[in-house]
């Protein structure tokens, strides 16, 4: 899943409106708008999150969802390979990112309610704590 330097850097480029940043992460790269995971470079190909409210207008360009692993098909994930076209059209292209920055969005406001009500967990100690003694007064 390797990502070429020109790559990347044309791709940030024309997203130049967004200020993304990138992290390498398991041999492709990951693109962040605002702290937002929205973008999967793998292969010197593009993917933007999708979820039900844009997945439809990839799927009619013929873009193919993200899938990590080619020995298992099955296996997708909701990132679709940007259209080619796209990607010389730096307007449309950020257009796009930020229907995927939004889906994003979406997603973790939907997880945060679950982990806003998660309480700590207790440590694993297995030994207790020794109870104090009283300092003796004199």
């Amino acid at each position: 899943m390797s990502v070429s330097k020109d790559y990347l850097a044309y791709v940030i480029e024309q997203l130049t409106p967004l200020r993304v940043t990138s992290r390498r992460m398991f041999g492709g790269v990951g693109l962040y708008a605002d702290g937002l995971f929205f973008a999967i470079l793998a292969e010197d190909t593009l993917y933007f999150k999708t979820n039900d409210s844009n997945r439809a207008a990839y799927e009619a360009r013929g873009s193919q969802p993200f899938c990590p692993f080619p020995d298992k098909p099955a296996m997708k994930m909701n990132y679709h390979e940007v259209p080619a076209e796209l990607l010389d059209d730096g307007e449309e292209l950020t257009r796009w990112a930020k229907i995927s920055v939004a889906v994003a969005l979406s997603a973790g406001s939907k997880k945060s309610p679950m982990r806003a009500g998660k309480k700590k967990r207790a440590s694993k100690r297995t030994v207790p704590k020794a109870p104090r003694r009283a300092a003796k007064h004199r």
